[in-house]
């Protein structure tokens, strides 16, 4: 699809999707499209879902054991049929994919357009690593990491892609070259997320002058986990647009083309870097 120049299109709405996801993909996909239906019945054109909306298991083995393979599997046919059938933009959060490593997957934020197909695919590149007091996760023993940036020209501008611990480097974010939205599906710890999630979301709109949509896991999950939710979209001036501190529901706003390209006149700082990535 040939790049559309996102101040040639009008407002539209987009929506972040926060869940506090399971170990049953059935039920996980349930739940899913009924947000999905609720974000397009208000009139969303772009819906992004949380990292691993499908499956938040018991055990990180369990991604494994559901993981699919580039193309096909029900996860996969889920996102395309949702996205068809509701006639929206679908960031099909983050699915477990098939690695090279037979005892690992990929963390892959899948892409598809309102017909149903796949238009992107970014698999996560920086895996969360934390050991403080009683908690640790290593991702890096299940999830095998991806090494491309990915940027998707859609009717609604650059669209970069992220995935929750990516948050943290900021060179990512710079290495997408001018994007108008950014997408963050994730999965933060409220350890993590109660000091560092919105103070990172809104940099990340603000040194971009991007739009953030950050969907995310939000709640006590059946393993034991917590999430921090906190769901939000973000102007490119870094002002809250709308969030959901907890539980499963739909986060909306309006984007203005217009506005983001008359900030990005007036203050013209991605103009003025002198470090390229």
């Amino acid at each position: 699809m040939p790049a559309v120049s996102n101040t040639q299109i009008s407002t539209f709405k987009v929506a972040a999707i926060q869940m506090a996801s399971g170990p049953n993909v059935a039920g996980n996909l349930s739940e899913a499209r009924r947000l999905i239906a609720n974000a397009a019945g208000q009139g969303a054109r772009l819906v992004v879902l949380p990292e691993f909306f499908a499956i938040m298991g018991m055990t990180e083995q369990d991604k494994i054991a559901v993981r699919e393979q580039p193309g096909s599997g029900p996860i996969q046919t889920f996102l395309s049929e949702t996205a068809r059938q509701f006639k929206v933009w679908l960031v099909g959060g983050s699915i477990p994919l098939a690695a090279s490593t037979p005892d690992k997957v990929l963390n892959s934020c899948l892409v598809f357009d309102e017909q149903g197909a796949q238009v992107a695919r970014y698999d996560k590149i920086h895996l969360f690593n934390l050991s403080l007091g009683n908690e640790s996760y290593d991702e890096a023993m299940t999830i095998e990491p991806g090494n491309q940036v990915v940027v998707v020209d859609s009717p609604f501008g650059r669209i970069g892609l992220a995935v929750c611990y990516d948050l943290r480097f900021p060179e990512l974010f710079r290495a997408m070259k001018n994007v108008d939205i950014i997408v963050l599906p994730a999965a933060f710890t409220e350890t993590t997320g109660k000091m560092h999630w919105e103070i990172l979301v809104r940099a990340r709109a603000i040194e971009n002058l991007a739009y953030v949509i950050a969907s995310a896991q939000g709640g006590y999950h059946v393993n034991g986990r917590e999430t921090h939710g906190n769901s939000m979209i973000i102007g490119p001036w870094g002002r809250i647009l709308d969030r959901l501190p907890r539980g499963s529901g739909v986060v909306m706003a309006e984007i203005n083309p217009s506005y983001q390209a008359s900030l990005r006149a007036g203050l013209p700082a991605l103009e003025h870097r002198k470090i390229s990535c």
